[in-house]
């Protein structure tokens, strides 16, 4: 794994010298865009909206949309007016209560990694934070821009998670929702049951990108078949549903998360047994 960044955390007078790593994967499947007669790939081209006509880089111009239709022009020395000093530190501002924090502020992991010299320090902050239940929320410049961040400890590991700031989030005080609709005890009672029926420990692993495999899987096949159509397999349909009586509703959702859980609980118990004869 490469570091895409390397700098220091800061925090009072304390300097940890650390390299940033991506934390997650992108998994999305990437497509060309292809002529259909002879397969060659169709490259983007840059066209004018006013009339059509395709635009040299040197005639391009980044400009900002302050009303609709009207624009002013940036030139490279505007931004250089606001560029931030690339000072390569996580410089944390304050230390705040974890559970304080919406979750919807945090949006991209980082791992940080401690390099020469920094070992005891990074121990010291990570086991700190740790204890205390703490992130340092702290400011940093990536690739000219700055980013709110978390630093935070899980699993052995410090964590730098960039942040939303708050104006960037949107109000959900502008939706339309219920504000409160009188429920029956019977009702809550039932969809509480559904619930602990439907509870289980986390398991990251169980959950699967379903679409990517099954579009991976019709990829692997029309390879196989030299680009050729293959036959669409039928869809099994599913019957709409009218939702009258929720208690039936709940009822019936009650049956079916028991009788998943007996299947599940009769797998396990087959498996054992089988590799218990194995093993015998």
């Amino acid at each position: 794994m490469r570091a895409i960044w390397k700098g220091s955390i800061s925090f009072g007078l304390v300097n940890i010298p650390i390299a940033l790593y991506p934390a997650t994967r992108k998994e999305e499947l990437s497509f060309r865009l292809l002529r259909r007669s002879d397969l060659s790939p169709v490259n983007y081209k840059r066209v004018a909206e006013k009339d059509g006509k395709e635009v040299s880089w040197d005639e391009i111009v980044k400009g900002y949309e302050y009303e609709k239709g009207k624009y002013v022009v940036l030139k490279n020395e505007d931004f250089q007016r606001v560029d931030l000093e690339a000072t390569q530190t996580v410089d944390i501002q304050d230390f705040v209560d974890q559970e304080e924090i919406d979750p919807m502020f945090f949006y991209k992991p980082y791992y940080l990694e401690p390099q020469k010299g920094g070992d005891k320090a990074y121990v010291l902050l990570r086991d700190a934070l740790e204890k205390n239940k703490k992130v340092g929320i702290a400011k940093v410049v990536i690739k000219t821009r700055q980013y709110l961040a978390g630093v935070k400890a899980e699993d052995g590991v410090l964590l730098l998670e960039l942040m939303h700031f708050a104006e960037e989030l949107a109000d959900s005080g502008k939706l339309h929702v219920p504000k409160k609709i009188e429920t029956g005890k019977r009702e809550i009672n039932m969809a509480t049951a559904l619930i602990d029926s439907m509870s289980s420990k986390w398991n990251p692993e169980k959950y699967r990108d379903d679409y990517r495999e099954a579009l991976m899987e019709v990829i692997e096949e029309k390879v196989e078949a030299g680009g050729k159509e293959i036959e669409e397999k039928p869809k099994p349909r599913k019957q709409p549903t009218k939702v009258i009586d929720l208690v039936s509703v709940l009822q019936q959702s009650l049956e079916k998360a028991g009788g998943a859980k007996k299947k599940t609980a009769r797998k396990h118990r087959a498996k054992h047994a089988h590799h218990a004869k194995k093993a015998a």
